[in-house]
C-alpha cells in the first residue's frame, strides 16, 4: 500500500524590509490569542490595538446611568461592545440590554464576542439599526420606554484602523467613509457630484475649516480631470492645494487639515448631524419617567446639538435635570488612551 503524499509545508507570508506594509500583515493585534505579548506592548504604550476599541469614560458613564439589576437599557452605538459588556454586568440579574448598530461588518463580530462572554438572548438583544430609528426599534420590541440610554457618537477604532473602510489616509484605501457600506453614496461618489458651494458649506459647518472656500474650489476643479477614489489621493491633493509638506517615512507630519476634511466628508456622507437631530427630538419619549441618558460626543457640532437639546428639554419640563458642564476623561485615561482626549459626556434625567 502506497503511503499518502505528505502535506507540503506552508511557510508563513513574508514581506520585504524590517516592517510589514500591508494592513493584513502588520497588525498582529487582530489575532490577540496568538500575539498576546504584542497586544500587551501596544496597550502599555498607551495605544489601542488595531481592530479593537477601548470604551471611553466607562466609570463616568456607569455613574451617570446608575443601572440597576432588572432594568432595561439601550446602547445606541454598540461598536466593539465595551460599554455594552459593562452595562450588561450592571443590569444582571434579570435586566436587558438592546444594542443598536448600523455597521453590517462589525456588528456580527461584536454579537459573537458578547455571546461568548455569556450574554445570551434573554439579556442581550442586538438590532441592526441607526439610532435615529430608536422609537421604531422599541415599538417592535414591545417596549414603551427604557430605564437608560447610552449613545457614544465616536467612530470606532475598528473602522478607523481598517484601510478598506476608507476612514484613514494613513494607509491607502478606497474613499468610502460610510458607517454602513451597503448604503450609498460613498465619499467618492458624494465628492464627484457635490457642488462647490455645498462642499464649502460642508467643510465650514462640519469641520470649522478656515480654508473651506479655497479647498472646495480646487477640489471641484481637479475632480474633472481625475475623480477622487482613494484616501491617499485625496490627502495628497489637500496638501498640494494648501502647499503643505507631504509625509516622509519615519517623520511625523501635521495632518490637521487633512483630518478635518476627512471628518467633514464622513459627517456629510453619513448625515450624522441629521441623524443626531432626529434622535435628540425622539429621545425623551424613549425614556421611562426618571430614565437616564448619557451621550458621548467627539465634535463641537455634536456637543452643541446635545447641549441645546438638553437645555430645551429642561425648559419644556421633559427633563428634570441635565448636566451643566461637560464631563471629560481623567488624566489616567488620557495617558492610557489618547483617543479619549476629544470626548465630552453630557447627561439628562427624564421628568
Amino acid at each position: 500500500m502506497t503511503a499518502p503524499d505528505p502535506v507540503p509545508h506552508k511557510r508563513r507570508p513574508r514581506y520585504a524590509g524590517k516592517n510589514p506594509r500591508r494592513f493584513e500583515e502588520k497588525y498582529k493585534e487582530l489575532d490577540p490569542a496568538r500575539y498576546a505579548a504584542d497586544v500587551a506592548k501596544v496597550l502599555a504604550s498607551g495605544k489601542t490595538p488595531a481592530g479593537t476599541h477601548r470604551p471611553i469614560m466607562v466609570a463616568e458613564i456607569l455613574e451617570v446611568l446608575a443601572l440597576q439589576p432588572g432594568e432595561t437599557a439601550v446602547d445606541c452605538t454598540l461598536g466593539y461592545g465595551g460599554h455594552a459588556q459593562e452595562m450588561l454586568t450592571k443590569l444582571a440579574p434579570g435586566g436587558r440590554l438592546v444594542g443598536l448598530d448600523v455597521d453590517p461588518i462589525e456588528q456580527p463580530k461584536t454579537i459573537a464576542r458578547l455571546r461568548a462572554a455569556g450574554f445570551g438572548e434573554e439579556c442581550f438583544t442586538p438590532v441592526r439599526s441607526n439610532f435615529a430609528g430608536l422609537p421604531k426599534v422599541l415599538a417592535e420590541l414591545g417596549l414603551p420606554g427604557v430605564d437608560a440610554i447610552l449613545a457614544d457618537l465616536g467612530v470606532s477604532s475598528m473602522q478607523i484602523d481598517d484601510p478598506a473602510r476608507g476612514f484613514t489616509f494613513k494607509a491607502d484605501g478606497p474613499l468610502d467613509l460610510r458607517l454602513n457600506p451597503t448604503r450609498p453614496p460613498s465619499a467618492a461618489d458624494w465628492l464627484a457630484k457635490v457642488s462647490e458651494a455645498d462642499l464649502a458649506a460642508v467643510l465650514a459647518e462640519n469641520a470649522d475649516e478656515p480654508k473651506a472656500a479655497l479647498l472646495a474650489h480646487e477640489l471641484v476643479a481637479r475632480r474633472a480631470a481625475t475623480p477622487f477614489t482613494r484616501t491617499r489621493q485625496l490627502a495628497d491633493a489637500i496638501r498640494d492645494i494648501l502647499r503643505l509638506p507631504k509625509p516622509v517615512r519615519g517623520e511625523e507630519t501635521d495632518d490637521t487639515v487633512v483630518r478635518r476634511v476627512f471628518q467633514a466628508l464622513r459627517i456629510a456622507v453619513n448625515d450624522e448631524f441629521g441623524v443626531l437631530d432626529l434622535f435628540l427630538r425622539n429621545l425623551p419619549y424613549a425614556l421611562k419617567p426618571g430614565g437616564r441618558v448619557a451621550i458621548l460626543t467627539f465634535h463641537s457640532g455634536e456637543d452643541r446639538r446635545v447641549k441645546h437639546a438638553f437645555k430645551a428639554g429642561l425648559r419644556d419640563e421633559l427633563y428634570s435635570a441635565v448636566s451643566e458642564e461637560v464631563i471629560r476623561a481623567g488624566p489616567e485615561e488620557l495617558r492610557a488612551n489618547p483617543r479619549s482626549s476629544s470626548a465630552k459626556l453630557r447627561w439628562a434625567v427624564r421628568t
